[in-house]
């Protein structure tokens, strides 16, 4: 009988039922495998939109996709880390053969959620099969997964704060330096202060914005905001797009970046940009999100919006970059998170995200 390793996890057993923290066994590593004991991990929207099926995902599931961790035991044929090595988990690792990574387009990789089929954890009690939700099941002590989902974790950052260069900071790094193109001197509007939101910030201060207006429901985000480099904090209403053009000499920001994923918010968004302006929409919504242009106002405005999937970022490429920010003190990681909690914490930290409280909450092992 083949050996496995018995850990603590959070297990979404169905679309919408609650989160159970449950005792699991995990596989030895295969061939091309590897077992990682987390340091942490962050709690990401995108989470909560699989445990309630925006997005899809085989249940019974383990979840959690942006965190760190220390290798403790690899597969035959593994010689890209050893035992002890510190990691970074990468939940899109690109194939380089498909159309897309042809494109250099890696973000879009056809193959990337490949690697999660052949990884197999039980439940403890009862034996029934578990999907490691996004590749890498970070929601648990410790969890197995394809080499091919691991980059080293950066020298001179504690594992607990690289956990959240996984998903959070590659996300709001990439928005505003790959799609959005942000150049020195342009305004920025940000819609939504989560940790998405926090991390976006940052790097529109990083990109050299003038101008970067915060947008969030809450006014107890404003403080969050501006330490992370909003000049301007609104609380968002029917007038928002108006109070952006006031800020902004009736002009519109150049930039503006939705990481909420709601119809209502991204036409704002758009409709806060100057004529000929960006938009770049981070936030994932349901199917049931419908936004409308007219024809005319397409053509009047010259604005263009497009979607942005992971940053429209290269992890290999992108991840020594925001290390070195990070070294140099100008991407503050630390800054994102406003809880630190256990795995029992986790459900509480989907009510939170639900009721728009906070920024980034992380698992600490």
């Amino acid at each position: 009988m083949a050996v496995r390793t018995a850990v603590r996890a959070a297990v979404v057993p169905a679309v919408g039922a609650p989160l159970e923290v449950t005792g699991i066994e995990l596989p030895e590593p295969s061939p091309g495998q590897v077992r990682v004991k987390l340091a942490a991990a962050g709690v990401c929207h995108s989470d909560l939109s699989l445990s309630n099926g925006t997005m899809r995902v085989p249940l019974p599931a383990v979840l959690g996709h942006e965190g760190a961790g220390t290798v403790v035991a690899v597969g035959e044929g593994v010689t890209r880390v050893v035992p002890g090595d510190d990691v970074v988990l990468n939940w899109a690792p690109s194939c380089g053969t498909c159309h897309a990574c042809s494109l250099g387009e890696v973000w879009l990789c056809a193959n990337a959620l490949a690697g999660a089929a052949n990884v197999h954890a039980h439940r403890a009690d009862d034996g029934t099969d578990l999907h490691p939700g996004l590749n890498v099941a970070a929601f648990a002590e410790e969890t197995v997964v394809s080499a091919s989902c691991l980059l080293p974790a950066p020298e001179g950052i504690p594992l607990t704060e690289a956990a959240l260069l996984g998903c959070a900071v590659l996300t709001g790094y990439g928005a505003v330096h790959h799609s959005a193109k942000v150049r020195e001197g342009e305004t920025v509007a940000v819609f939504g202060v989560g940790g998405v939101g926090l991390a976006t910030l940052q790097a529109a201060r990083i990109a050299g914005a003038s101008k970067i207006v915060a947008v969030d429901v809450s006014p107890e985000k404003e403080e969050l905001a501006r330490a992370a480099g909003a000049t301007d904090y609104l609380l968002a209403s029917d007038t928002t797009a108006r109070e952006i053009r006031a800020l902004t000499g009736k002009q519109g920001v150049d930039v503006a970046v939705e990481c909420v994923g709601r119809a209502a918010t991204i036409r704002t968004a758009w409709e806060s940009t100057r004529r000929g302006g960006r938009t770049t929409v981070v936030g994932i919504g349901g199917k049931d999100q419908q936004v409308t242009f007219n024809a005319l106002e397409i053509f009047h405005w010259g604005r263009t919006l497009s979607g942005c999937v992971y940053g429209n970022a290269d992890p290999a490429r992108d991840l020594p970059v925001l290390a070195e920010h990070a070294r140099a003190g100008r991407l503050d990681l630390g800054a994102l998170v406003t809880e630190r909690i256990a795995l029992d914490g986790i459900p509480a930290a989907f009510e939170n995200m639900l009721a728009g409280k906070g920024g980034r909450a992380l698992v600490v092992f």
